[in-house]
């Protein structure tokens, strides 16, 4: 039964997070370098993010990342929820990101209180990015970054490092208009 509670508790934080119909979230803003029917070349700025690394449980990394949002801070500060959430595999660890609002700086933004969420810069660059709908499981994540990488290697461009699945809906969005994303950080010469 506590297990129930807590799936249903985890929906309707999603849920509220994510639905809204016509609510928009912040976005990192990027500069649109190439497009082709496959993927986009995007070159980010710097970005401040609070991560954590996936515990045990599917939901022990988001769980601690909506925490930090809702005031488990220093300061004890709401904060706009961003999209897209980020999970990538580093040095064998799977890791999750929520990015900030723009209005926060390093040194403006509160510190987590939890010991192991951490504030950090995500470096800007050039960034590969191949849109897709669809349930944002691994397999279908899994599916598009391989085709990603193919069409990199293809070209002749350099993938400097793990793919990275951006996440831009809730689970209660139907699966057809759910936005996912399979990116890689690349070299680029524009």
């Amino acid at each position: 039964m506590i297990i129930i509670s807590r799936m249903v508790t985890i929906s309707l934080m999603v849920w509220a997070l994510f639905s809204g119909g016509a609510m928009a979230y912040e976005e990192p803003e990027y500069k649109l370098l190439q497009s082709n029917d496959a993927y986009e070349i995007r070159h980010y700025k710097d970005r401040l993010a609070v991560q954590t690394i996936q515990g045990h449980g599917s939901n022990s990394a988001f769980r601690r990342l909506f925490s930090y949002i809702s005031g488990t801070n220093e300061t004890s500060s709401k904060i706009s929820m961003t999209v897209p959430v980020t999970q990538t595999d580093q040095n064998g660890a799977k890791q999750m990101q929520f990015y900030l609002p723009q209005t926060f700086t390093k040194e403006t933004a509160p510190a987590p209180s939890h010991g192991s969420v951490k504030l950090v810069t995500v470096p800007g660059g050039y960034y590969a990015v191949m849109q897709y709908s669809g349930r944002s499981t691994n397999k279908n994540y899994q599916a598009h970054a391989a085709r990603l990488k193919r069409h990199l290697q293809d070209a002749g461009v350099k993938i400097l490092g793990a793919s990275i699945k951006a996440t831009y809906n809730g689970p209660l969005t139907p699966f057809f208009m759910r936005r996912n994303e399979a990116i890689y950080p690349i070299d680029w010469q524009p």
